[in-house]
């Protein structure tokens, strides 16, 4: 991660949000990034941030970027702990762009129509549970909202020779029918490829808007923003759900990898003019070596989806 384009980004955040959130929010916001500490290995070349003072603002390039991380770890683990039974597939449900009069309606039609989606009877009879992702882009060519959802679907693993199969024309007959629009030209489905860092993981896991649109002017911010804030983003249902009760409680602790990465250093950096300047540099103590090295990772890397 590229911590000061991110915090850059945080302060141009900063101009567009201070008049929506607390006080204390903006402070949280003005400060998040200002201090990074993080843990080296002997060449200096491999870092891994330990600690940081977050605002955890949604709309945060900073925060967001972390989130997202934690969150494609969180999905490849699901996925390692039902795969043995279930094959995976990867859904992008759209339809035509609205203005930004029609955007929090449309989000509400969205989730409307997939609703309606999950009670149609193929839907029943193939899926045995999803994890579901908003996002809304926008087009400054046409100066639209372009909302739509990114679905990570579990089915059994007889899916692909059974009779419950949906061919791809039959998933574009049901969201067009869900979503009562005859407009709608196309879906995209395709099975899962269960490397950790597969695409479809990632377009799960990552942000619900882009830096690089709402961060244009104020005008975009405004209405990403007022049709993002409080919204629930991302849901669990079936076998997901079930088996993100058991990561919270630790039990799929298994399926995450260890780092092997050896640290050596503690470095600590401090931001100010406009970059971040190495404030402290020390050996870790045998201890902390010890507390440290070789446990398991927190966060998927995800460098690969970055612009």
């Amino acid at each position: 991660m590229d911590y000061k384009t991110k915090k850059i980004k945080n302060q141009e955040l900063q101009k567009i949000i201070i008049n929506k959130v607390s006080s204390e929010m903006f402070q949280r916001i003005e400060y998040c990034g200002s201090f990074l500490e993080f843990h080296s290995d002997f060449t200096g070349e491999v870092k891994k941030l330990v600690k940081a003072n977050n605002c955890e603002n949604r709309f945060c390039p900073i925060c967001a970027y972390k989130k997202a991380r934690k969150e494609a770890l969180k999905l490849s683990v699901l996925i390692k702990s039902l795969e043995k039974d279930n094959n995976f597939l990867f859904l992008t449900l759209t339809s035509p762009n609205v203005t930004s009069d029609n955007l929090e309606e449309e989000i509400k039609l969205y989730n409307e129509s997939f609703k309606r989606l999950t009670k149609l009877k193929p839907f029943m009879s193939a899926v045995v549970g999803y994890v579901r992702k908003l996002e809304v882009t926008y087009n400054h060519d046409l100066k639209t909202y372009h909302p739509h959802f990114h679905v990570l679907l579990a089915v059994k693993k007889s899916y692909f020779s059974s009779r419950n199969y949906i061919k791809r024309d039959e998933w574009l007959e049901m969201w067009k029918s869900a979503k009562r629009d005859n407009t709608i030209t196309q879906v995209d489905v395709r099975k899962l490829d269960l490397s950790l860092d597969d695409k479809g993981i990632l377009e799960i896991a990552k942000y619900s808007a882009k830096d690089s649109d709402y961060l244009k002017s104020q005008d975009i911010f405004d209405v990403i923003y007022k049709a993002l804030k409080g919204k629930r983003l991302i849901t669990y249902n079936g076998v997901f759900k079930e088996s993100v009760k058991e990561f919270k409680k630790g039990n799929l602790d298994n399926y995450i990898e260890i780092d092997m990465t050896e640290y050596i250093y503690r470095i600590l950096y401090q931001w100010g003019r406009g970059d971040y300047v190495e404030r402290e540099k020390r050996e870790l103590t045998q201890d902390e070596k010890e507390r440290f090295n070789y446990k398991q990772i927190e966060e998927l890397n995800m460098f690969r989806t970055e612009e």
